[in-house]
């Protein structure tokens, strides 16, 4: 199936399959390839499938698409090749049974031929150490013209391991080694026997050569490959039909092949495969050439030892990285159970302190206690909702129902709902209304919560705070490009190391009062509009929140995002 791999980015490590005929990517969370690069357009560019293969085809967005480094807006697209859009790197790849002449899934067609053990060493024509290939990738001087020269291109090897190590498709990887080494060797048959987590092998990368009976059963002898593993060195098996001491080995010599060569896939920590080459000549080839003429030769054994090697390593590293992410993800799931479990924890305690209060109050008929103790459980209630509330927003997907907004409006509403708060707190407001702001192209509701969060956010800092000031301003940069929302306080300040946590998920500095969801949630917001949230604070002074909002929206025309970190020194005004 051929997919995108983003190898740079927000969604780093994320595959996305290209099942329809034409696949948008962009921004917009109905797109198949839907990206959170706030410099990504909403629909950026489409992947089409062309009589040949694929196109990128760049849809006229802002930022423009590049495709390996160069701009462009409709180009072919390779297995291997890198698309920029934005701040992400996306590789398109495709697998070989995508291709026209694909034909059948040949890993179908290896059978690892198992056969008593017999005197393998009287048949073996010349042997490799496991660590040769890494000896010949670091000092090429040392080997032969011939060999120096097909050395020159293992660079597009080293390219494409760099490229393909962070990504988990290891048969993608096999499968990019495979094409080099069949332009490098006059092979007419290649697979990689690759070990799964029970140790066994299974064909990974199956090549036929061109013109080769793609129906025919490749057989690769158990008795070789059990070989090289245990020993740790590639063998050249050569004239295995006319020599009597390699007869025993029956999967060679019944399916007629005269030379083969199989090298340990040795990585830096372990053999995690085998590469198998077979060539088969008639009677009259190996005549015309000569009786002790070769196809395969030391050279090519040397050859094949260095790219095996390489692959190894990138087998490795794909698999590394696939148990990290794993790791990852279950360190995830686990502190995020943790986090709620605390939360839930602290709200029902509440709730059952005011059972209790209600309990009690109806035992003595306290109708005062009980408004106290109904009170308190209709608080912890609402906490609740707010808790449910803010897990939905943060988690699913969202498109913003952008509509012209009133920026100077909709603060004011929000002010008017916090004032009473505000006043039991003896938090003092200022409120400044901005020129040209009232055509602000948002979601309403999604851009009063996130100011309301701020603003709550402020109130409550503020508590207990001598001469407790809340500022809240509307304005228009001067560029007339972004509309901003700036909330302010004088509270106690936010440690600069404390900066980049404010943002994660759980994490409060209200103690059981927050559910440590209300900033994740409105930069989330803000960033689905092509915004973002920027803060600035000095520790006993207060803190400075901005939502920056484009006034041309990413949903009505499109633009690129801010490309901003959410920690920035103040915005000059």
């Amino acid at each position: 199936m051929p997919r995108l791999i983003v190898v740079r980015g927000v969604d780093e490590g994320k595959q996305f399959e290209l099942t329809g005929a034409t696949v948008i990517v962009g921004r917009h969370s109905a797109n198949a390839v839907s990206l959170h690069d706030t410099q990504v357009s909403r629909r950026h560019l489409e992947v089409r499938a062309a009589p040949h293969g694929y196109e990128v085809f760049d849809l006229g967005s802002g930022n423009g698409t590049l495709l390996n480094g160069q701009p462009v807006q409709v180009a072919p697209l390779r297995s291997g090749d890198t698309i920029t859009v934005g701040q992400s790197v996306l590789m398109f790849t495709v697998g070989r049974n995508e291709l026209p002449d694909a034909g059948n899934d040949l890993t179908l067609r290896v059978k690892l031929q198992a056969r008593p053990e017999q005197d393998l060493n009287s048949a073996i024509v010349r042997t490799v150490a496991a660590d040769a290939g890494s000896q010949i990738l670091s000092r090429p001087a040392a080997a032969t013209d011939w060999l120096r020269a097909r050395l020159a291109s293992l660079a597009a090897l080293y390219e494409t391991a760099e490229i393909i190590s962070h990504i988990l498709d290891v048969d993608q990887l096999l499968d990019t080694v495979m094409d080099l080494v069949f332009k490098s060797v006059d092979a007419d048959h290649g697979c990689f026997m690759l070990r799964d987590e029970d140790g066994r092998l299974v064909p990974k990368a199956v090549r036929y050569r061109a013109g080769m009976n793609r129906q025919e059963e490749l057989a690769v002898s158990r008795t070789v490959v059990d070989h090289v593993i245990k020993e740790k060195q590639g063998v050249l098996v050569s004239d295995v039909n006319t020599d009597d001491r390699f007869r025993a080995v029956e999967s060679l010599h019944r399916h007629n092949i005269r030379e083969a060569i199989c090298v340990p896939m040795k990585g830096r920590r372990e053999v995690v495969g085998v590469l198998f080459l077979d060539t088969q000549s008639t009677l009259k080839q190996v005549v015309s050439r000569g009786l002790d003429s070769s196809k395969f030769t030391e050279d090519h054994l040397h050859l094949a030892s260095a790219i095996a090697h390489q692959a190894a390593i990138a087998v490795e590293e794909s698999r590394y990285h696939e148990a990290l992410v794993n790791a990852e993800r279950l360190a995830a799931v686990g502190q995020t159970i943790a986090a709620l479990s605390h939360h839930i924890k602290n709200i029902m305690q509440g709730v059952r302190f005011g059972a209790d209060m209600v309990r009690t109050a109806i035992k003595e008929d306290d109708k005062d206690l009980l408004g106290k103790g109904w009170k308190l459980v209709e608080r912890n209630q609402n906490r609740i909702d707010d808790l449910m509330l803010d897990m939905l927003s943060y988690s699913k997907e969202r498109e913003p129902s952008v509509e012209p907004t009133d920026l100077n409006k909709l603060c004011e509403d929000v002010l008017e709902i916090v004032r009473g708060r505000a006043t039991d707190r003896k938090v003092a407001i200022e409120w400044r209304a901005g020129a040209g702001v009232s055509l602000v192209q948002c979601d309403p509701d999604g851009i009063h919560r996130a100011v309301l969060n701020l603003v709550s956010n402020a109130i409550d800092a503020l508590q207990d705070r001598e001469g407790a000031k809340l500022s809240v301003q509307a304005l228009l940069e001067l560029d007339g490009a972004w509309a901003k929302v700036i909330v302010m306080d004088n509270g106690p300040g936010i440690p600069a190391e404390k900066f980049e946590d404010i943002f994660q998920p759980f994490v409060s500095t209200k103690g059981s009062r927050g559910t440590g969801l209300g900033l994740p949630v409105s930069r989330k917001i803000v960033r689905e509009h092509g915004g973002d949230i920027l803060v600035q604070s000095v520790m006993d002074k207060g803190s400075k929140f901005t939502i920056r909002l484009p006034m041309k929206s990413a949903f009505t025309g499109d633009i690129g995002g801010t490309g901003m970190h959410p920690i920035l020194p103040p915005p000059s005004e």
